[in-house]
């Protein structure tokens, strides 16, 4: 793990705690998935719904990697604009993706419809913030090119974003009314829970230990006991262990803090994000603030908090927080945690064909809606045999050069800024 669980704000207010008991003993499945995330738990639920018998097992408890860490902005779309994707892609790869992406963030907000998910839902959008004038024209640019495949987003200047944001900092924001906000932890534990009202059997506390393939067949080993199945999802992601037989597809590992505040008066809530939008903004290393439901600041940024040059990521927290709100200058932060990113290098999201299995990865900070729909997609593939549905083509291997050192040089970086700014 790369922090205390304890400290972080969405374990402490967790209202899904559904308990999954250890693998143990010879079991036996039409899928076997290897991760309790976004991706695993909706390939659970959603190969359960296809009448698959399924096996999901967590090396820990479900959500405990990023998806039980991370903002909590179901959003549209990837990180990379439109135009971006299909320079990777093609402009058929990648008008497809930037459209079934388009519909992720309903697909989430349906799936706690339907299942009575308790994550504190808030469909009130999301604003993508200029933190300076140089700022908006990444905005503009993207703006154009969403516009473009007709996603309903708007451009806002600075007076309305400033309205919008209660901030003075903000110099105008990209409106998404398409995306919201939720309890990330709550929302992929009521996927598990979900999953296993439809069939599924969970486990947690049982990391694979090996795993091999054998005359058709996957054979997955946990420390108390082991699962034969056909189909086989490795939804690891940014989490992968060490698992002899399976070497698992390099990423980079980025990592993203974050803080909270008590939750604030009544009269500051008024100004401060009154309408309950997530925010991000346009820095090179990258902020985002929000408010929970019991109106706490919620608000983090790029970096670790388990080594050496950590203080300088926590000291420059509470200087950001007074910058975006000079009310808020002497408030307390609390329930300091982070989580881990995966990248890639075209920070686009991958599948790996593994034969009559996949293995998903690289969200680069957009876990919860594509993670939901790869996750869904991925098992629909396998058990109907089509890949038509999968929102990229799989490809048969994966590797990044120096992926390590490209982690250290963002942590690095993050550092550097976090030293000096905001002072």
């Amino acid at each position: 793990m790369t922090s205390d669980l304890a400290s972080c704000l969405w374990h402490q207010t967790c209202q899904e705690n559904p308990a999954f008991p250890d693998l143990a003993g010879e079991a036996e499945a039409d899928l076997v998935v290897i991760g309790g995330g976004y991706t695993g738990c909706s390939a659970a639920l959603k190969a359960a719904g296809l009448g698959a018998s399924v096996r999901l097992i967590e090396a820990e408890d479900i959500g405990s990697g990023g998806s039980g860490r991370n903002v909590g902005l179901a959003n549209a779309g990837l990180w990379l604009p439109p135009e971006d994707i299909n320079a990777e892609l093609g402009a058929k790869a990648g008008n497809r993706l930037s459209a079934l992406l388009a519909g992720a963030p309903g697909m989430v907000f349906s799936l706690i419809e339907k299942h009575a998910i308790r994550c504190e839902p808030e469909r009130s959008g999301t604003l993508h913030c200029a933190h300076a004038p140089t700022g908006l024209k990444d905005l503009q640019r993207r703006h154009a090119q969403l516009t473009a495949i007709g996603a309903p987003v708007e451009l806002l200047p600075r007076e309305e974003a400033v309205r919008r944001t209660g901030s003075d900092a903000v110099h105008g924001a990209l409106f998404d009314p398409r995306a919201g906000t939720i309890q990330p932890l709550a929302y992929v534990r009521g996927l598990a829970r979900a999953a296993a009202g439809a069939g599924a059997q969970l486990h947690g506390n049982s990391p694979a230990t090996a795993i091999s393939r054998k005359g058709g067949t996957w054979h997955v080993a946990t420390p108390k006991g082991s699962i034969r199945a056909r189909h086989l999802i490795m939804a690891t992601n940014a989490y992968a262990r060490g698992i002899s037989g399976y070497d698992a597809p390099q990423v980079i590992p980025v990592h993203y803090f974050q803080a909270a505040t008590d939750p604030l008066p009544a009269a500051l809530l008024q100004k401060i994000l009154p309408g309950k939008e997530g925010c991000w903004d346009t820095a090179l290393v990258m902020s985002s603030w929000r408010l929970d439901q019991a109106g706490r600041l919620v608000i983090g940024g790029m970096g670790a908090l388990n080594h050496c040059g950590s203080a300088l990521h926590r000291n420059w927290l509470p200087r950001k927080l007074a910058a975006l709100y000079p009310d808020l200058k002497e408030a307390k932060l609390r329930s300091f945690w982070h989580g881990r990113i995966a990248m890639t290098t075209e920070h686009l999201p991958k599948i790996l064909d593994l034969q009559d299995g996949f293995a998903c990865f690289g969200y680069s900070g957009r876990g919860i809606g594509p993670g939901t729909l790869f996750g869904a997609a991925m098992a629909e593939a396998l058990l109907t045999g089509d890949s038509a549905c999968l929102p990229v083509p799989p490809v048969r291997d994966h590797a990044i050069p120096f992926a390590s050192l490209r982690s250290a040089y963002y942590e690095t970086g993050a550092a550097l800024t976090h030293l000096v700014s905001n002072r």
